[in-house]
Order: C-alpha cells, then structure tokens, then sequence
C-alpha cells in the first residue's frame, strides 16, 4: 500500500472511532457497554496512527495519540496513556526535531508513571528529560532530575551502580554553571554515597575542577582522555565536558576537541 493508501485507511479509522465515541456518550449505551466503544475507539486511534506514522504524516499521527490519550486517562487508564506520551515524544525527537515539545511529553509521561508507582518507567522519561535540559542549558531543570534520579537509584541493590553516572551529570552540569557549586555539590554526593568516591566519574571530576582552578586547559584534556580510553564518552558528555572547558582561560572558544 502507498502513502495515499496508508493516509486514506487511517482517516477512515479516526472517521470509525469518533463514531464510537458519539455512540458510547448516548444515554443507552451508557448502561449497556458504552466502555466496549469507547475501547474499540481507543484500538482505532492507535491503528490509525500507526498508518500517519507508516505514511510519515507525522502530525496527524500524533492527533490520533492525542485523542486515545484524552480517552484513556478519562478512564484513568494512565500507564497506556503514558506509553502514547513516549510514542509522541519520541516522533518530536527524531522525526520533527522539537526537543521543547519532546520534554513536555516525556515529562507528562513519567508524571503518569509516577501516578502508578512505576518508578522505572518513569526515571527512564525523566533522564530523557535531563538529558535534554541540559543540551538546552536548563541546567538547573537538568540537575534536580540527576540528583532525585541518583537518590531514587542509590540504595536498590540492582540499580546503585547507576547512581554514580547521574551524580556525574549532575556534577558537570553544577560545573558549567560554577566551579564552587560544583565543589559542594561532590562533597554532598560523596557524602550521600559513599561508593562514588571511588568511582572513576568522581575521580575525573576532582582532575577536571583542579585543572579549571590552576585554567590548565593541557591538564583538562589530558584528564579526559584518560577516561576516555577506558570508558567512552559518547555524545552527551562530550557536550558538556567541552562547555567546560571553553570556560577555562585562554581556551578561548578552543579547538571544539577534548583529545
């Protein structure tokens, strides 16, 4: 089927399911099964999208997830609800670019989550939501989640080993802002948790605020690549990691490179 076909099927479907829900409001179907059509509506709306999405229609699919939504926190239905968030957020991250928009719904998603006590499902959307915070130098936004995020995660046995990666972001995006405020904030992590001390993230950390104190851009990088060699950075740290550096003196707007 080509794009056309794929677009006329899920008109008809969204066409089938406002039907439904006309249906399901009458007084009659009130009190027998009205819940079946509104179900069946739902069902449609998700079909639907799904063509929008196969037909690369990428607003007209997100209509369709917004309407299910609406329909299914009516009937407070909220973990269904905050799976659509994530399928919207995740059209405005890689399909229609518009971070601002993708955080709003990650945002509302994992309100949902939290609603149900999935706390997972709901740190994964926040972290999705810090991550881009602070791409958009929402720093403070970005360390809140980081710091909750780590607290959330530090004494279960299963995810501890995490924690020390957020403590890490949120201490780079403490120092971006302020090399003081980034002091204080790993002695209050290491005092938190004690097993980020010896973590390689805490150790760069006390390199990298050395380093910006004597504006040693040689022993930045250095201090950086060292950790690079056994741990890959990969885009976000990089990021942030080069925003601090740019603040060391003499680096100027630097060579844009960390090696």
């Amino acid at each position: 089927m080509d794009n056309a076909g794929k677009e006329r099927e899920a008109v008809q479907l969204m066409a089938e399911a406002e039907k439904r829900v006309k249906a399901s409001h009458s007084f009659l179907r009130g009190l027998f099964g009205g819940n079946t059509k509104i179900e069946e509506a739902c069902e449609m709306y998700t079909r639907a999208a799904n063509m929008f999405k196969m037909a690369k229609n990428w607003s007209e699919a997100i209509n369709c997830l917004n309407a299910a939504i609406d329909i299914y926190t009516d009937m407070g239905r909220f973990t269904i609800a905050a799976k659509h968030h994530i399928t919207i957020a995740e059209i405005y991250e890689t399909e229609l670019v518009d971070i601002e928009k993708a955080i709003a719904h990650y945002e509302q998603s994992a309100d949902y989550y939290k609603g149900e006590e999935s706390n997972s499902s709901a740190n994964k959307c926040l972290l999705k939501v810090a991550a881009y915070a602070a791409q958009l130098e929402q720093y403070q936004k970005a360390i809140e989640i980081y710091e909750q995020v780590g607290a959330n995660t530090m004494d279960n046995p299963l995810l501890k080993y995490s924690a020390k990666d957020y403590f890490f972001k949120a201490a780079l995006c403490h120092f971006i802002v302020d090399e003081l405020n980034a002091k204080l904030a790993l002695e209050k992590y290491e005092e938190m948790f004690p097993a980020f001390t010896d973590s390689r993230e805490c150790k760069l950390l006390k390199k990298l605020l050395e380093a910006h104190e004597e504006q040693n851009s040689e022993a930045y990088t250095e201090a950086v690549k060292e950790f690079d060699s056994i741990s890959r950075l990969d885009q976000w740290l990089t990021t942030m990691l080069l925003r601090i550096k740019k603040s060391i003196q003499g680096d100027g707007e630097g060579d844009g490179d960390l090696k």
